[in-house]
Formats: structure tokens, C-alpha cells, sequence
């Protein structure tokens, strides 16, 4: 809890009401998931981000900056080879999903937006603050492996809205 945060919970694709909990932010992070559901909607992805975008165009020019905390599969690895084709088939759908609304972002020049892509891993550990940031690509440490603990992701999204480094793209963070 923090005096500069203000957590909500609606429909996030109900563009008006979105638009008018964003009023006054300096941003929106939006982690929509469909983890809990018993018959998950990947298309889920792709309306919320239409609706978000919806929401921070009615906003005009005092729109608040929109974070958006993205899937991994449409990263790339250190050949160029997306990570999509290795995804096993039980989780393509969701990670197709998330695609489509990165995707979407893309064509979206007149809103401030993020899309946080995590590592191959990421799991409660500790918070260390270090951390290295990519573009497309999965960032890799020298072991192979590809992770970063939940607190230090945290601290990477909290980083990117202090100091804008990404904005109107994608990035990604990783050991």
C-alpha cells in the first residue's frame, strides 16, 4: 500500500468505466489474466487491449500512461527463432492470444502504452533491483537460463514507470 497508489477491479472491457478510474493517473498497469478460469477466452487479450486503448483515447491528452504486463511466448530467442514454435500445445492458445494483443499495441501510435514481456521463468524469490532489460529477444543469463524473481519483475515495471525508457513498444527483463 502507498499513498500514490490507487488498486481498482472492474470489467476491463468496459471502456467507460476504465476510462473513468484511469481519470487523473499518471498511469495504468494492466496485468489481465485468465488464469482462474474454468474454460479460458484467450480472445480476452486482444478486447482488453482494445478497450484499454478505447478507455485512454477518451482521455485525450491528459491520458495516463497504459502499462501492459504481456506474455513471453511472443518473444524471440537468440537466433531469431520465436519462442511461439516451442510453446507446448496446451498453452499456444493463450500465448497466441497475448501475441494478437501485442500485436495490436503496434498499430497504436496516439496512446501512451508499455508491453512487459516476463522471461522463460519467473517465480516469488528475492528482490535485488538488478536486472537486465531486452527489446524482442529473451534475455538469457550466462547459465542458459531465462528467469527473474516476482519482486524484482516488480521493481523493473516500477523502474519503466518512473523513468520511461519503452514507451510505444515492447521490452523485457531477465537475469
Amino acid at each position: 500500500t502507498d499513498e500514490r497508489l490507487t488498486a481498482v477491479q472492474g470489467d476491463v472491457l468496459d471502456s467507460a468505466v476504465i476510462a473513468e478510474h484511469a481519470r487523473g493517473r499518471d498511469v495504468v498497469v494492466s496485468a489481465v489474466g485468465t488464469a482462474r478460469a474454468a474454460e479460458p477466452d484467450y480472445s480476452l487479450y486482444l478486447a482488453a487491449a482494445a478497450s484499454l486503448v478505447e478507455a485512454m483515447r477518451r482521455l485525450g491528452d491528459g491520458a495516463p500512461r497504459l502499462i501492459v504486463v504481456g506474455g513471453v511466448g511472443s518473444l524471440v530467442d537468440g537466433s531469431g527463432r520465436p519462442l511461439l514454435e516451442r510453446v507446448p500445445e496446451d498453452r499456444l492458445p493463450e500465448h497466441l492470444g497475448q501475441k494478437s494483443a501485442l500485436d495490436f499495441y503496434g498499430t497504436v501510435a496516439d496512446v501512451r502504452w508499455t508491453y512487459v514481456s516476463p522471461p522463460a521463468r519467473i517465480a516469488p524469490g528475492e528482490r535485488t533491483g538488478a536486472y537486465r532489460t531486452g527489446g524482442d529477444e529473451l534475455v538469457v543469463a550466462g547459465d542458459g537460463e531465462s528467469s527473474i524473481s516476482m519482486e524484482d519483475y516488480a521493481v523493473a515495471i516500477l523502474d519503466e514507470i518512473e523513468e520511461p525508457q519503452h514507451v510505444g513498444r515492447r521490452f523485457t527483463v531477465g537475469y
